[in-house]
């Protein structure tokens, strides 16, 4: 007699228990799921409650006081619309921040990818004390930005300046060095001095290249500079890519500027070059020189779509000269 006979003498036809031995199974996995979403949302829940209160309110509430009058302080505030970023759009002063951060975008970010990746080509060979050499090089990437400020404000100052005292020794008179016109040379060099970031980025990625395509090239006979450019470049594009849009969002949120400030105190907007004079220092200014909230708030969101437009276009025009090992779209 058959297991569907057994159950049909028992008076329980055999697709009934068939469905009854499956619906448990049914309930265990459904089960399983659901505790691996709670999991999921259990651990992922700090991140998420930090995300929504530090991150998304604030910029909420910053996009509410864009349309505002607010000055910070003062209970009499009155709705304005868009006349805001109408008063923001005719600013000559925001215009030419504008233009100044886009000049430093263009010529830091390049500069420093440059950098970091020579700085990573060079301790990735056979040196002696190779890793004495990426310590000493990464060491300023980790400096905070005030503690670098500082050092290159007290390094280019005009009377006591250790920059000054190199030239005084080959009788060059003293330079204004964070003044106009050299304040900008200072702000680039305040940057390159941090590539030790940008170059541990590229280390990895240079020793992810795989050698037998260095081997090969160089059996064919390839120089050196032809296998860097053929094959290093291609391969470490993902990471040239990620390295400039990060880079280019850094660029215009540099707060180098405000600490290189000739008078040394932190308000001192006005005393900034107008070389350095970023957009991130016009917002400065708006926010705590003049009291401006909500004109500041509206520059705020006008940045953000503008990184948004920039890293759009930025994926837009590099999608036809990244290489990826893995095809991205092979996960989907």
């Amino acid at each position: 007699m058959t297991v569907d006979q057994i159950t049909t003498v028992a008076g329980r036809p055999g697709k009934a228990a068939s469905g009854e031995r499956a619906r448990p199974v049914r309930q265990l996995r459904a089960t399983a799921t659901g505790r691996r979403h709670r999991a999921f949302y259990m651990f992922t829940s700090p991140w998420i409650i930090g995300f929504l209160l530090l991150t998304v309110l604030p910029m909420a509430y910053a996009l509410w006081l864009s349309f505002t009058t607010f000055d910070g302080i003062s209970p009499h505030w009155r709705y304005v619309g868009l006349g805001n970023y109408r008063e923001l759009f005719s600013d000559s002063v925001t215009w030419h921040a504008l233009g100044r951060t886009g000049l430093f975008a263009v010529t830091s970010v390049p500069l420093s990818i440059a950098a970091g990746l020579g700085l990573a080509v060079l301790v990735n060979r056979p040196l002696k004390a190779r890793g004495l050499f990426r310590t000493l090089l990464y060491l300023p990437a980790v400096v905070p930005p005030v503690g670098a400020g500082i050092a290159f404000k007290q390094l280019f100052d005009q009377n006591s300046g250790a920059a000054n005292g190199v030239l005084n020794i080959f009788g060059i008179n003293a330079l204004g060095w964070l003044a106009d016109p050299y304040a900008r040379y200072v702000l680039l060099m305040s940057v390159l001095w941090g590539a030790g970031n940008v170059m541990i980025i590229s280390l990895a990625g240079l020793q992810d290249v795989p050698r037998e395509l260095h081997e090969a090239a160089r059996i064919d006979g390839a120089s050196a500079w032809r296998t860097f450019r053929s094959i290093t470049v291609p391969l470490l594009s993902p990471v040239l890519l990620f390295q400039t849009v990060t880079g280019v969002i850094a660029s215009v949120q540099t707060i180098m500027p405000l600490l290189l400030a000739p008078d040394g105190t932190t308000g001192g907007v006005t005393a900034i070059p107008q070389s350095n004079y970023l957009y991130m220092m016009h917002v400065f200014a708006e926010y705590f020189a003049l009291g401006r909230y909500g004109y500041a708030s509206a520059l705020l969101w006008v940045l953000f779509v503008l990184i948004l437009a920039v890293t759009g276009l930025i994926f837009r025009f590099t999608s036809g000269v990244v290489f990826y090992n893995v095809d991205p779209e092979a996960n989907k």
